[in-house]
C-alpha cells in the first residue's frame, strides 16, 4: 500500500461514503419523484463533484438536497479541498492518535513538504487559514445575503429551506458560509438554480467569492510567504526577504492570467446582449473579473455560460485547463506547469539549452515531471471529449469539449447543463472528475506502483522531432 494508492483509494472512500449519505431520505427534499437506482447515481455524482470539488451538478441543489444533505456537500468539499491525507490528519488530531512514520511520510508527499518535521504544527496551520479565510468571506457576503430585496425575484430560484418558512438571518448565514466554504475550496456549488447571475452587479459577493476562489486556488505556501513577508514588514525588519521561484512563478502567472482573461471577455462579451452586453461599465468590468477567475477550477457563474460567444468559451476552456496552482484547492494542470512549458518553449526559441525562470535553472527532471502532466492530463480530456460525443451525439461538439475540460481541471461551469447529458455521459464525468483531483501521475503511480530506479545508461541517437 503505497501512499500514493493511499491517497487514490481514501478518495475513493470519502465518495462513496458521501454517496450513501446523499441517498439517506433526510438528506432530499420531499417530491423529488425519483426512484433509488436514480436517486443513487444523483447522490454518487453530487459526491464526486463536491469530494473532487468540482461543482458539476445534474440536480438543482437547492430544491434536491435538504439542509442535512447540503452540510454532508459543504463537508464534503472541505474533505476534498484540503485533501485526503490532511483531512485524516486533522481526524487523527482530533482523536490524540500520535503519527508513526508511515502517516508522517505520506502527508509529507501529499503536502510535497521537504521534512518530516512539525508536520503536525503544519497541518493545524493550514486549517487555521482556511477556517480564518472562510470566515472572513462569509462575514462579507452576509449583509448581501441578509437582506431579502437582494435574493432572486424568482421564487423558483430560492433554495428549498427559503421556501419553506420566511427567511431569516439564520438562513442569510447558512447561505453565507455555504458559498463561502464553496468557493475557498474551488467547489462551485450553489445553492440557487442560476448559481449567482442574480447577483452579477454586487460588488461585495463578486469580489469576496472571486478571492476567495484565488486565495484558496494559490496554495497554502503561497499564502505563508505572503503572510511572512507582510509581517517582517510591519515589525521593521531589515534583513531583504528573498522569495521563493514557486512564489514567483505563480503570482506573476496568476495576474498574468487574470488580466488577459478579463480582457478577452471584455472584447468578446461586451457586445454580446445575452451576456455583458446589458451592463453598465463598471458591472461589466466586474463580471469579466469575475468571469476570468472562476474559470480557474471555482465554477460559479454571473453571466449564462450558455449564451457565451464561440471565442468566449474558448478561452475559458484554456483558463480551465490550466486551472490553480500548486498545493491549492483547485485542479487543472496548474500555473507552474504552465510556466515551465512556456519557459521551456522560450529557451527552444532563442536557441538555448538551458531553461531558466527569474534566473534560476529548472531541473531536467523537473520539466519532464511537467511535460507527463500536461500529456497525461491532455489524453485524459481528449478521451473523455471522444467517449462523450458516443454517448450524447446530439451535443455540440465545443460544449462536450467544454464539458470534459471542466470536469478534468475540477471546475463546475457548463455550457450545455450537466443534466441534459445522457446516464452514460454523466458516469463518463465521474471518473473524469476523479482523476483531475487526484492527478494524473498520482493516479499512474497507484495503478503501476513506484517507479523502480535504474543505473542502464543507453545510447543517445538523435530523430527528427518538431
Amino acid at each position: 500500500m503505497t501512499v500514493s494508492r493511499t491517497v487514490c483509494l481514501g478518495f475513493l472512500a470519502v465518495i462513496l461514503t458521501g454517496a450513501v449519505g446523499l441517498t439517506l431520505p433526510v438528506s432530499i427534499a420531499a417530491g423529488t419523484g425519483y426512484d433509488l437506482p436514480r436517486l443513487f447515481h444523483i447522490a454518487l455524482f453530487s459526491s464526486t463533484s463536491a469530494v473532487c470539488v468540482t461543482g458539476l451538478s445534474v440536480v438543482d441543489v437547492g430544491k434536491h438536497f435538504t439542509v442535512f444533505g447540503q452540510v454532508i456537500l459543504a463537508l464534503l468539499a472541505q474533505i476534498g479541498g484540503l485533501g485526503y491525507m490532511t483531512a485524516t490528519t486533522v481526524l487523527l488530531l482530533v482523536l490524540r492518535r500520535r503519527l508513526n512514520l508511515r502517516d508522517k511520510i505520506a502527508i509529507q508527499q501529499s503536502l510535497d513538504g521537504s521534512g518530516l518535521s512539525g508536520l503536525p504544527a503544519l497541518v493545524k496551520s493550514i486549517i487555521a487559514t482556511t477556517l480564518v479565510f472562510e470566515v472572513l468571506g462569509a462575514l462579507f457576503m452576509f449583509p448581501t445575503f441578509a437582506d431579502a430585496s437582494m435574493l432572486p425575484k424568482d421564487v423558483n430560484l430560492l433554495p428549498t429551506f427559503i421556501q419553506q418558512g420566511a427567511y431569516t438571518p439564520l438562513k442569510a448565514l447558512w447561505l453565507s458560509i455555504f458559498y463561502s466554504v464553496s468557493a475557498f475550496n474551488n467547489a462551485g456549488f450553489g445553492l440557487f438554480a442560476d448559481n449567482v447571475m442574480s447577483y452579477v452587479t454586487s460588488v461585495p459577493v463578486s469580489l469576496t467569492i472571486s478571492f476567495l476562489i484565488i486565495f484558496g486556488g494559490i496554495g497554502y505556501q503561497f499564502i505563508m510567504e505572503a503572510f511572512l513577508a507582510v509581517r517582517s514588514s510591519l515589525e521593521g525588519s531589515q534583513h531583504r526577504r528573498i522569495f521563493s521561484l514557486n512564489f514567483k512563478l505563480v503570482l506573476s502567472t496568476t495576474l498574468f492570467l487574470l488580466v488577459v482573461g478579463t480582457i478577452g471577455f471584455l472584447m468578446t462579451e461586451s457586445g454580446n446582449p445575452a451576456t455583458l452586453g446589458p451592463l453598465g461599465a463598471g458591472d461589466r468590468v466586474l463580471a469579466a473579473f469575475f468571469q476570468s477567475v472562476t474559470p480557474r477550477t471555482a465554477g460559479f457563474n454571473t453571466i449564462d455560460i450558455g449564451k457565451m460567444s464561440v471565442t468566449g468559451l474558448v478561452i475559458t476552456i484554456a483558463l480551465m485547463f490550466i486551472g490553480a496552482s500548486p498545493g491549492g484547492t483547485g485542479g487543472g494542470i496548474k500555473t507552474t506547469t504552465f510556466s515551465v512549458l512556456a519557459s521551456c518553449t522560450g529557451a527552444v526559441l532563442r536557441g538555448k539549452e538551458d531553461v531558466l525562470c527569474f534566473k534560476r535553472q529548472i531541473p531536467i527532471a523537473l520539466i519532464l515531471k511537467a511535460v507527463a502532466v500536461a500529456l497525461g492530463s491532455a489524453i485524459v480530456v481528449i478521451v473523455s471529449t471522444i467517449c462523450l460525443t458516443l454517448t450524447d451525439p446530439s451535443q455540440n461538439f465545443l460544449g462536450l469539449l467544454y464539458e470534459a475540460v471542466s470536469a478534468f481541471a475540477t471546475v463546475g461551469l457548463s455550457a450545455i447543463g450537466t443534466a441534459n447529458l445522457s446516464l452514460p455521459g454523466q458516469m463518463i464525468l465521474i471518473p473524469t472528475m476523479y482523476i483531475g483531483r487526484v492527478g494524473v501521475l498520482l493516479l499512474m503511480g497507484a495503478l503501476l506502483g513506484d517507479p523502480n530506479p535504474t543505473f542502464v545508461k543507453y545510447p543517445e541517437e538523435n530523430l527528427l522531432v518538431g
